[in-house]
């Protein structure tokens, strides 16, 4: 992943929502937790042996988990091991460097973790669930419904733990969100989100911040239907628009915004009118402080099965529903252009 996600509803997905809260798609209390592992906790779950970690990739995503997990309060459950980058680094924060081939084989790694662009991360993970390894991957886990399907299918088969990371469901904004719409009854959303351009060819379509976006409004509002995507794309010019109409369950309608060109400044616009009111802005609501880290909490319940089936289940449908999205949107934008 080479860029930080907006920290806004807005960013890859339009709004979607049923608004009677038991009608959301139940999302695991962890996924939305801020707390981390407590000392009894520690003492009560610390595994005989640590789980050896090797981290893929040192971009932006990869150092601030190797950064976190030379943290103290990882030490009794994760033992960092090294990384693997395409550069010749050697070491880097006195974390040494290792080959692919040798963290797919070695005995002392148990867990990977998948920072690199999305276009290859279906790929790395498709190697370490083979090479029997649980895996922690930046979102998306792949670019494309059937490939995600195949990958929870052979992590299952190993029974090896495969964790997408959604980092924007433990951001003040979401939390923010989350209090404004519950019980709320939507009528209808407008999104438009502004950018600098993104190669599609390296992050691919939608890319992960549109992931994002989808994460929240069907973390908010259920499971949404897609009625329209069109695109505009002027690559000579770097412009990019895409316009896209959903709809949530109740019928409400919604409209997602996502435009990328020279000049456009990184922003967000959001009108979300609800029969009791409406909601023109998301106010600065405080810093987000160590959300890598408690994801990283979550990942470690998963690890010592302290999660449940039924929050499982209920994250990869979340998750899956996300990338059909994706998908469905692609396919109508690619059919028009």
């Amino acid at each position: 992943m080479a860029e930080l996600p907006l920290t806004v509803l807005t960013s890859k997905a339009s709004v979607k929502t049923v608004s009677i809260e038991s009608s959301r798609p139940k999302i695991p209390n962890l996924s939305l937790s801020s707390r981390t592992l407590t000392e009894e906790a520690k003492m009560n779950t610390e595994p005989k042996r640590k789980f050896g970690v090797v981290v893929v990739g040192v971009g932006r995503a990869g150092s601030v988990r190797i950064r976190d997990l030379k943290d103290p309060h990882s030490s009794a459950f994760l033992n960092l091991i090294g990384f693997v980058s395409r550069r010749e680094l050697g070491s880097l924060d006195n974390v040494r460097q290792i080959s692919l081939e040798d963290a797919l084989r070695s005995q002392e790694v148990d867990v990977a973790y998948i920072c690199t662009e999305s276009s290859s991360h279906e790929d790395y993970i498709r190697q370490f669930l083979q090479a029997g390894k649980h895996v922690l991957v930046e979102y998306p886990m792949a670019l494309s419904f059937a490939a995600a399907q195949e990958l929870w299918e052979l992590a299952a088969q190993k029974g090896r733990v495969l964790h997408e990371e959604h980092i924007e469901l433990l951001m003040e904004e979401f939390e923010f969100l989350k209090r404004e719409v519950a019980g709320k009854e939507l009528l209808k959303g407008s999104l438009r989100f502004t950018a600098s351009p993104l190669e599609e060819e390296k992050f691919g379509f939608p890319a992960f911040s549109g992931i994002s976006r989808l994460t929240w409004l069907v973390s908010l509002f259920g499971e949404l239907s897609l009625i329209s995507a069109t695109m505009e794309n002027q690559k000579e010019d770097q412009y990019m628009k895409m316009t896209v109409q959903l709809e949530t369950q109740n019928k409400s309608p919604l409209s997602w915004i996502e435009e990328k060109g020279p000049g456009l400044k990184r922003n967000r616009h959001i009108s979300i009118h609800f029969k009791s009111g409406s909601l023109e802005e998301v106010p600065n609501v405080g810093v987000n402080k160590n959300i890598f880290l408690k994801d990283q909490d979550i990942f470690i319940q998963k690890l010592l099965g302290q999660v449940s089936a039924e929050d499982l289940a209920a994250e990869k449908k979340r998750i899956m529903h996300c990338l059909g999205l994706a998908s469905d949107i692609q396919r109508l934008c690619h059919q028009k252009q």
